[in-house]
């Protein structure tokens, strides 16, 4: 029996790594400006904590639906493409052979393996076959409209999660400081733990995160200081 040799390679954590964290990061960020602007506009410590849990919720559902939206019209486009393959392999299944012989010769095999290739291949799985080496589509990375919804809500749900629950604890007269504070210490956590797995350079991943998220939440605070000013002046 032909021994099986595992390998772990970073790319695979890709996908779910990148909506996690993109997903993680929106609501850390998103949630925490907000917050930052409302109390920059002097507002109360009740209206700062209702005004971040509405965009906790508002946030989420918005992920869900847009993710859902996007992840859907490629579902929609790769069976569309699914469709047509399996037409041409019903109308034409040597022109077929062919164009994958040459998709494999265009990787490096000379001409009488790849077309061995490529009728082992189709003998076993004509569709499949074609699916992943002409048109790039396979099981693993195939579109999960719901699956992509619930995952892009519940990350961004629990990254606002967090500076909220810093807003609940946080005296009025230090929430600026302290949420500002925690905000980037957890996208820091973040950012350094997405380049960890990633195998990634840490410190250039939790610089990254960090520096643009201060400039967005230094952003929002400044706006809410000058509506606040201006509409209460």
């Amino acid at each position: 029996m032909p021994l099986r040799h595992k390998e772990r390679h970073p790319i695979k954590s890709i996908g779910w790594l990148r909506a996690a964290v993109l997903g993680a990061n929106d609501g850390i960020v998103s949630t925490s400006s907000l917050v930052l602007g409302v109390a920059a506009a002097q507002a109360t410590h009740g209206s700062i904590l209702i005004a971040g849990v509405a965009g906790l919720v508002a946030g989420a559902m918005s992920m869900a639906t847009g993710e859902y939206v996007s992840v859907h019209s490629q579902a929609d486009t790769e069976r569309a493409a699914l469709d047509q393959e399996r037409a041409e392999l019903e109308a034409d299944v040597k022109g077929e052979q062919r164009e994958l012989t040459l998709i494999y010769m265009g990787r490096g095999l000379d001409a009488s393996l790849a077309k061995t290739v490529a009728e082992q291949l189709m003998a076993h799985d004509a569709l499949g076959a074609h699916a992943r080496d002409e048109l790039g589509i396979s099981k693993t990375l195939s579109a999960r409209p719901l699956q992509a919804a619930l995952a892009s809500a519940c990350s961004f749900a629990a990254g606002a999660a967090l500076p909220l629950l810093v807003v609940a604890f946080c005296p009025g007269a230090n929430l600026i400081p302290v949420v500002a504070g925690a905000s980037l210490l957890f996208l820091g956590f973040l950012g350094g733990l997405a380049a960890y797995v990633g195998d990634a350079n840490v410190a250039r991943g939790v610089m990254r995160v960090t520096f643009w998220s201060a400039v967005a939440m230094g952003v929002t605070t400044g706006t809410g200081a000058l509506l606040g000013t201006t509409l209460t002046g």
